[in-house]
């Protein structure tokens, strides 16, 4: 059951990495996936350095907490992806965004997964 748990995590942590190269490798098709125009100017610079930056963090936070079995790998990105979820609601509910069900879908079954993976793969601190 761990290892396919392990698995399991894996998986979105590399998804998170490849992604996170992508946005700075192929940023107007990474863009274009995820149903967002590239920006031009400093909103470019902003929009491929933020978000590059925190799927790149968030993929290896997961495939460290993978590999060194320590329970606060597994908590910080969990609590990103649990915000970020939170974070699409309030857009949704507040500021007249569409509701991306799909990726709150996902951000939020990561999020537990990995709050599962820290109970049951975790070292004891």
């Amino acid at each position: 059951m761990n290892t396919l748990l392990r698995i399991l995590v894996t998986l979105p942590g590399i998804l998170f990495v490849v992604i996170g190269l992508g946005w700075l490798v192929v940023p107007a098709q990474v863009a274009n996936e995820f149903g967002m125009p590239l920006l031009d100017g400093i909103g470019r610079s902003n929009q491929i350095g933020d978000l590059s930056v925190v799927f790149l963090a968030l993929g290896i936070m997961i495939l460290v907490a993978v590999i060194t079995s320590e329970r606060r790998w597994f908590h910080v990105p969990a609590l990103m992806l649990l915000g970020v979820g939170c974070a699409r609601i309030l857009a949704w509910l507040v500021h007249d965004a569409a509701f991306a069900g799909q990726s709150i879908a996902i951000e939020f079954g990561v999020g537990c997964l990995l709050l599962v993976a820290a109970a049951r793969l975790a070292v004891r601190e």
